[in-house]
């Protein structure tokens, strides 16, 4: 039997025999008489478990392994320096020889232990806690907190410290060394390699065409252009681990709609956001926005947009803010050769002057196009533009631009990659002219 620890009713057992000096959970101590009969009997030839039992100890309880230790060191004191070898002024009067007094390099050798230690458990600790800031006070994974074990081990050489740095930390010591064994260690090597396989895919995705991309933009442009098929998680896994971070919308608290006191409601809201209908050139939706560029230039852009497809079929850039600006979008519209309207097919904004205008809802009229408004102040009314408007704004190398020529060579790029190349999760994965001619074929 192993040198188990006692429980307390063994203890309680124990305690009762007139020759136990003590007992702790860890062992037990005899005393003096005990230890010199022992002694007595076994040089008469009985056996040391014989002798335990015959004074009332229950080997069972005690084990043969404390049985054989304590007989050992006895005998061996009792040889050398006869009863007193057997006597022991510590309260824990075992028989084992006094602890002999340390030199002083001995001393300064622990000491220096001890500061190591110390040194290493508060550089583990700082670790863990600037990791955990990083990660929004989210908690380490047990296999960080591994890696950082290990980090502090071979910097302070406490390779015997491995418990009680696992103890410090909250973690197993028996999940460090499952971690750091040879067969876990070839199994990450492998799994980092297919990472930095899977991390050159998704760079040349996020890079595609020089616009940086989210992680379901990278899924698209993956089964799209480069026919790999990847897993969204897989992708976004990928992307937290090497820090591949895509630009992110956010919305301004300080600019905010306001609405009219007066609705003016010039024409009606025909399309009531029905934008998706399945057909090409049904709804044509138009709006303008600002573009900041260079030292503190503006210009404004206006847009026309296949509600079914989301393609831009016509777009305008203008260094100033006149009428010009929507009817120049719509004669463009106007002269795109293999563009046919379907039939019933309307445009549809917002309640600004460009498009309560005379001039702009003559053209309409001509070019034979319903006309519909959104409510004022109301912008889901128009979402789909106000959408396409914020990834340009995200996207498009804006504000390098130094002079309108160098914008709009940069507009008429993105437009060209909107269009062709940047695939979209709500049209089944495909490009806006993809879609169309997939609406087209299915019509």
């Amino acid at each position: 039997m192993s040198n188990r620890d006692f429980t307390e009713k063994e203890i309680k057992l124990l305690e009762k025999n007139r020759y136990t000096n003590s007992v702790t959970p860890k062992g037990i101590t005899y005393t003096e008489e005990f230890k010199l009969k022992f002694v007595l009997e076994y040089e008469k030839g009985k056996l040391a478990r014989h002798i335990f039992e015959e004074c009332g100890f229950d080997i069972s309880i005690i084990g043969i392994k404390r049985v054989k230790s304590s007989s050992e060191r006895w005998r061996k004191a009792y040889y050398e320096h006869g009863e007193s070898g057997l006597r022991d002024s510590r309260t824990d009067s075992s028989g084992r020889p006094r602890i002999k007094e340390l030199s002083l390099e001995e001393k300064y050798a622990r000491l220096e232990a001890q500061h190591r230690l110390l040194q290493a458990e508060n550089e583990l600790l700082k670790k863990i806690r600037s990791a955990e800031r990083g990660l929004n006070r989210k908690e380490l994974s047990p296999a960080q907190k591994f890696c950082l074990i290990r980090e502090v081990i071979e910097k302070y050489g406490l390779k015997q410290m491995v418990r009680h740095l696992c103890e410090v930390t909250g973690v197993s010591r028996s999940g460090y060394y499952r971690y750091f064994s040879a067969p876990a260690e070839g199994k990450r090597n492998e799994q980092e390699a297919k990472d930095e396989i899977s991390r050159g895919m998704i760079l040349k995705a996020f890079l595609f065409k020089s616009r940086k991309k989210g992680a379901r933009q990278i899924k698209m442009t993956l089964e799209g252009h480069f026919k790999v098929t990847y897993n969204l998680k897989r992708i976004r896994r990928i992307m937290k681990k090497y820090g591949i971070i895509c630009p992110i919308r956010r919305a301004n608290p300080y600019k905010q709609i306001m609405k009219a006191t007066q609705e003016h409601q010039v024409v009606p809201n025909k399309v009531n956001r029905d934008f998706k209908q399945d057909i090409p050139y049904k709804v044509l939706l138009t709006d303008i926005t600002y573009l900041y560029f260079g030292k503190g230039l503006r210009a404004y852009l206006s847009t026309i947009m296949d509600g079914s497809t989301n393609e831009i079929v016509a777009y305008h850039v203008s260094d100033r803010i006149t009428m010009e600006l929507a009817t120049d979008t719509l004669k463009k519209l106007k002269k795109k050769r293999n563009f046919r309207l379907a039939k019933d097919a309307l445009i549809h904004s917002d309640q600004g002057t460009h498009y309560t205008h005379p001039d702009f809802q003559k053209l309409v009229k001509k070019m034979k196009l319903g006309q519909s408004m959104s409510r004022r102040g109301n912008c889901w009314d128009n979402a789909l533009q106000e959408s396409f408007f914020g990834h340009l704004k995200d996207e498009a190398l804006i504000k390098s631009c130094t002079t309108l020529q160098e914008l709009k060579k940069e507009i008429k790029k993105y437009m060209t990659y909107y269009n062709y190349h940047r695939y979209q999760w709500n049209l089944k994965k495909m490009t806006p002219v993809q879609y169309r001619d997939h609406l087209l074929k299915t019509a």
